[in-house]
């Protein structure tokens, strides 16, 4: 079998070889040989400038100490204690595959050659990433400004051969793994505990894996809205094309021809026709059976994904940039011989874009939840049993006590709506006087995408519920008879009360990785 290369020059990574890295373990990384001599140029250049210059951060302290210049024999020790102060998170460890995802987007920054490092410091992130070793990188520490200092410090502390690691499975001395493998530590040059901690990258490879679910995750909810409009027999009108093209918002017009493409083969949707030949207007009130329009949770569909897929996009379109984006400070231009400082490291980009993203898709959970709702309230609906009880009301009790789990569940996404990104507290002495919190903002956003799973995954089995009790199953689209099917195979119709915990657990999995839901929505 061949083995699958993400070949890196610094500027032309993609969100798509991040998301193959952290899912198949087979794929590796390198550096192009241009990559590898623009870097050695711009650590040439500044050995060679160093002398008789005041360069932050290489030959001055750090943060409000910048004030002080460092010793020639001090420099490469000023990298190590860099480092070591600042790798002191706290809290559980992030997944491996943010960690990896991170590991490889600091690297394609480096590769680009500004940073001033080594080119056998780049080989070294090349190893760890091949070999997946993992850094244990806690969750807590990162404000977002100045970059991810102590997240990514916990990283390049392990390329040094100390902290700890993921590998194979188990947390272990990152000391062990290297001897092990005979890997030798990283020895610091001058600059590289700076350019290796100085960055954005921890937020951004979050950022890249988490618009990959959250892609799925709209997917996931077009399905569903799709099925459960013929559950109710909706009107084809609420997502003709005649209707969102005076509507001309893209994500509004491109969910609702989602949406049609999925319906199409369906026998279950009506016309508007079924109203010809209905009671005539004579000056009297007359009541018909049918609802003229759905509530809203089923007509307003492509009006309320619409916006979650075009912050998404837009979302997509900044984590792209930032991932090919020079985000350290200094800046070593050797082309142009100087050195640039400014403030590139500071996240409000990506804090920005995907906290909007968060609050679409609490949006997405809150449609999702209402729409089990619906069909669980007869109330409501009108025509299904109390909680698609298939048994004996009263005495079996059907999805009531799912339906708990997909309001507590939504309910908690609604308080981690809150954007993050205007949580600036000044830190660093003040220094730091205005910050993004962005990696705060994508791990916040990490959870709001699992509590959406969730409660997509109530919905499903509520909507299987309900093919169940309208015995309709062949006249559903193709697409929606698949899914039904597919989720009978995990959880068999729910008749008698019985304990599904484990069976829900299969079906979130089954939510995060049926190829039915790749997601089509550019």
């Amino acid at each position: 079998m061949q083995t699958k290369k993400i070949v890196l020059d610094g500027n032309s990574l993609h969100m798509a070889d991040i998301v193959a890295l952290v899912s198949d373990p087979d794929v590796t990384v390198e550096i192009t040989d241009h990559a590898r001599s623009k870097v050695k140029k711009s650590q040439d250049f500044l050995l060679r400038e160093l002398n008789g210059k005041i360069i932050y951060g290489i030959n001055t302290g750090f943060g409000p100490m910048a004030s002080y210049i460092i010793g020639p024999e001090h420099l490469v020790e000023l990298q190590y204690n860099l480092i070591r102060s600042h790798a002191v998170g706290i809290g559980n460890p992030i997944r491996s595959e943010y960690v990896l995802a991170a590991m490889l987007v600091r690297l394609n920054t480096l590769a680009k050659g500004y940073s001033g490092v080594s080119p056998e410091l780049l080989e070294q992130l090349c190893l760890f990433i091949n070999n997946r070793i993992i850094p244990i990188v806690p969750e807590h520490g990162a404000v977002g400004t100045s970059g991810d200092l102590v997240q990514l410090a916990h990283i390049a502390l392990a390329l040094i051969g100390e902290g700890e690691v993921i590998y194979q499975g188990k947390r272990r001395a990152a000391k062990d793994v290297l001897s092990e493998l005979t890997i030798k530590p990283h020895a610091l040059n001058i600059k590289e505990g700076l350019a290796l901690i100085n960055g954005t990258s921890v937020m951004t490879g979050i950022g890249a894996v988490i618009i990959a679910e959250s892609e799925r995750l709209l997917s996931v909810a077009t399905h569903f809205g799709a099925l459960a409009l013929e559950l109710v027999h909706g009107f084809k009108d609420g997502i003709s094309e005649g209707l969102h093209a005076f509507r001309p918002h893209h994500g509004q017009i491109t969910i609702a021809r989602s949406m049609r493409e999925l319906l199409a083969s369906s026998q279950l949707l009506r016309s508007r026709k079924i109203f010809i030949g209905k009671e005539q207007i004579n000056g009297d009130v007359n009541q018909i059976p049918e609802d003229v329009q759905e509530i809203y949770s089923l007509r307003c569909i492509p009006q309320i994904l619409g916006p979650v897929l075009d912050t998404l996009l837009c979302a997509k379109k900044v984590i792209e940039t930032e991932i090919n984006a020079v985000t350290d400070n200094p800046i070593i231009d050797a082309e142009h011989e100087h050195f640039l400082h400014g403030g590139n490291f500071h996240g409000d980009y990506i804090a920005a874009a995907i906290d909007q993203l968060k609050m679409t898709l609490v949006k997405l959970t809150l449609l999702s939840e209402r729409q089990t709702n619906f069909f669980l309230n007869r109330k409501v609906n009108r025509h299904f049993p109390p909680f698609l009880n298939l048994n004996k009301p009263g005495l079996a009790l059907g999805l009531q006590g799912l339906q708990f789990v997909a309001t507590s569940t939504a309910a908690q996404s609604q308080t981690l709506a809150f954007p993050q990104y205007v949580h600036s507290i000044p830190t660093n002495g003040d220094n730091q006087d205005i910050v993004s919190m962005g990696t705060d903002a994508a791990l916040l956003t990490a959870k709001v995408i699992d509590n959406a799973f969730v409660v997509l995954a109530v919905e499903l089995v509520t909507l299987a519920q309900a093919v169940d009790y309208l015995a309709e199953e062949e006249k559903l689209s193709q697409s929606s008879k698949k899914l039904y099917e597919d989720l009978r195979a995990i959880l068999p119709v729910i008749r008698e009360d019985r304990v599904i915990t484990a069976e829900l657990q299969k079906i979130v999995g089954f939510l995060r990785i049926h190829k039915q839901f790749l997601a089509k929505n550019e």
